[in-house]
């Protein structure tokens, strides 16, 4: 019978990306049950960690004798001092940046490229390394299991490259690919990415 872990998250590229990467195991993926109706808990952490962790601590909570999986991760830019980090997916909200209440779509990620070119500015590509960053934490019945982490390094481009992916996907360059991470089929992506490096840190701790 295959392991069952249940992922505390709402973002369909996160589950995508979760899912592809534990093809290769005997594990399911699922979103946890009723989780659009569970009032989430605030992020406060200053690491992705510490983010990490409390949402896996406090969703495990309401799925008892349930392995709930949660993850904060990022980017880190090293000319911004490792900014947005764990402001990743709010970073042009800090910078007072958000659609309108009547748009019919989401820009969120649109708005989180531009704020991140705007801070960059004319910065050499040697000052445009960046990494994503991926931190896993598994918890039943309200404690911590298990941690892992996973890194993918690369350079963030002057404008947006690829329709695939999510977030800062299309201006996150691969050297040895010479493509963004959103040029890249998924298997390639899943064989290289934080979050698929993390999962299968995590399922090799679980002995997956």
């Amino acid at each position: 019978m295959s392991l069952r872990l249940y992922v505390a998250t709402t973002s369909q590229g996160k589950l995508r990306d979760f899912r592809t990467a534990a093809q290769t195991h005997a594990v399911s993926i699922e979103a946890l049950p009723g989780l659009a109706d569970i009032k989430p808990p605030e992020e406060d952490g200053d690491t992705f960690a510490a983010n990490a962790t409390i949402k896996a601590v406090y969703y495990s909570q309401f799925a008892p004798g349930e392995l709930i999986i949660a993850d904060d991760s990022g980017l880190e830019v090293d000319a911004l001092d490792g900014a947005p980090g764990v402001r990743s997916a709010r970073f042009a909200a800090d910078a007072g940046i958000f659609d309108s209440p009547d748009a019919g779509t989401d820009n969120t990620d649109v708005w989180n490229n531009m704020v991140l070119l705007q801070r960059l500015g004319k910065t050499t590509a040697e000052e445009r390394k960046a990494r994503y960053h991926c931190v896993l934490v598994a918890a039943l019945n309200g404690r911590v299991q298990n941690t892992s982490d996973g890194s993918v390094e690369g350079l963030i481009l002057n404008a947006p490259r690829g329709t695939g992916g999510f977030g800062y996907d299309p201006l996150f360059y691969l050297p040895e690919l010479e493509s963004t991470m959103a040029e890249i089929d998924l298997q390639t992506k899943l064989s290289i990415s934080h979050r698929g490096r993390a999962l299968a840190a995590l399922l090799k701790e679980l002995h997956v």
